[in-house]
């Protein structure tokens, strides 16, 4: 089964990139101006950090192409990395955030005319899993190099820059930075994106969650399901994370409000 946050991403990136079935199709001659583009808007990513950049098929839901820098920054072996890997690697506390900015991006982009679309840079901030284990926060910066006369996004090109050594904690932030005389938009409010309940918790997770609603602590559950105390203590952690609740009274009324157990 794929990750929740796998499946909600490609459903926000449908949305962006859906186009009518007379949408233009890509020629040799877009293929020459894209890669003349890309070296162009490249220019415009500079960070100070380790880096590397991809472009993204929206429709697709795939990579184009990764740099090979993805191996200095992330650790795993360039063959290795793909869509799906990136987002699994996205820290669980971030993920809501990332797919609260997608479609947040989804939105501003349907507002813009044909002329505004390429000059706009989508950029923001979350926390991702090396290859070793630990996290690093990287700065997401993207534009749109081809979309079709409807406006539909079809590929961007990214840059993900390691800014851990210039933000180590603090709120994401999304920006939509203007470009060539448009204006910008920084620290825009972002609406959150819940995940669907059924999928929010694994099968586990919700037996847990169905002695808390019944007044069981950790160590009494831990002797109903057969598992240790500390186990059942990670499913709580872990619960808290994924639904945004701030505390066990809060999670077990989350779970009464939304059916989940």
């Amino acid at each position: 089964m794929k990750p929740v946050i796998h499946e909600q991403a490609q459903k926000i990136w449908k949305f962006i990139s859906e186009r009518n079935e007379d949408g233009r199709t890509v020629t040799a001659e877009d293929t020459r101006f894209f890669a003349l583009e890309l070296h162009k808007k490249l220019l415009s990513f500079f960070q100070i950090g380790e880096y590397y950049y991809f472009i993204l098929d929206v429709r697709a839901f795939a990579f184009d192409m990764v740099s090979e820098e993805v191996t200095s920054v992330l650790g795993y072996a360039h063959e290795e990395v793909d869509l799906p890997l990136i987002l699994s690697i996205i820290h669980p506390e971030d993920q809501r955030w990332f797919l609260s900015c997608e479609k947040k991006v989804g939105e501003f982009f349907s507002g813009l005319t044909l002329e505004q679309i390429p000059n706009y840079k989508v950029r923001y901030d979350y926390r991702i899993r090396k290859k070793k284990g630990d996290y690093i926060r990287i700065l997401q910066q993207v534009v749109t190099i081809q979309f079709d006369e409807h406006g539909h996004v079809l590929r961007t090109l990214g840059i993900h820059t390691d800014i851990s050594h210039l933000k180590q904690e603090g709120l994401p932030v999304l920006s939509f930075i203007g470009l060539n005389g448009e204006p910008s938009f920084i620290n825009v409010t972002v609406e959150e994106v819940r995940f669907p309940t059924h999928t929010l918790l694994s099968a586990r997770e919700r037996d847990v969650l169905l002695l808390l609603v019944q007044g069981y602590n950790s160590e009494e559950i831990g002797e109903k399901l057969f598992i240790s105390k500390s186990t059942v203590q990670t499913h709580r952690k872990n619960m808290l994370l994924k639904t945004g609740c701030k505390s066990t009274p809060a999670l077990v009324s989350f779970a009464v409000k939304s059916g989940v157990v």
